[in-house]
């Protein structure tokens, strides 16, 4: 992404001198990273997309210590992004599932997936592929443009301030 303007050396600073971009203090990005900025959110994500919902199939699947997973949970619990629903009563049971908030991470998830199919695969290929329900065709996942359909490309982004910064 470039910024709309160049920054430009400041009338008595040494010429070569190196000046850094000015970006919003407040950041989505940031934001985001908050609340799923870490390894085990993103697997716990990740196997909420494919449909695991209990404690005991989630430590099973990622091998992640209780008090991890536990912890982990609460926090996306916490944000919004998983919801506990009982689906027992006794003895009491509950699952995680995705909302609203969650599935929109599934974009986020998927271009990853892509990024690593891209640069860690080893020379294999994809460990996964991902087929569009709808069509039955496999795909592969991007970004486009909303005004175009184009595909998007970071040098063909500059970003401006938004009304939230």
């Amino acid at each position: 992404m470039q910024a709309k303007d160049t920054p430009r050396p400041r009338a008595g600073e040494p010429q070569g001198r190196v000046r850094a971009r000015r970006r919003p203090q407040a950041d989505s990005v940031e934001r985001t990273l908050q609340q799923v900025g870490d390894h085990w959110t993103f697997l716990i994500l990740r196997e909420a997309f494919f449909g695991v919902r209990r404690f005991d199939e989630l430590q099973c699947n990622l091998s992640a210590a209780p008090s991890v997973l536990s912890q982990r949970l609460r926090r996306l619990v916490a944000h919004g992004i998983l919801e506990r629903v009982r689906y027992q009563e006794r003895p009491p049971r509950s699952e995680y599932r995705l909302t609203d908030k969650g599935l929109d991470l599934y974009p986020v998830i998927v271009l990853m997936m892509r990024w690593g199919d891209r640069w860690l695969d080893g020379g294999r290929g994809a460990p996964l592929r991902l087929r569009h329900l709808p069509c039955g065709h496999d795909m592969r996942p991007h970004l486009t443009c909303d005004g175009c359909g184009a595909p998007v490309e970071a040098r063909e982004v500059e970003w401006r301030r938004g009304r939230g910064a």
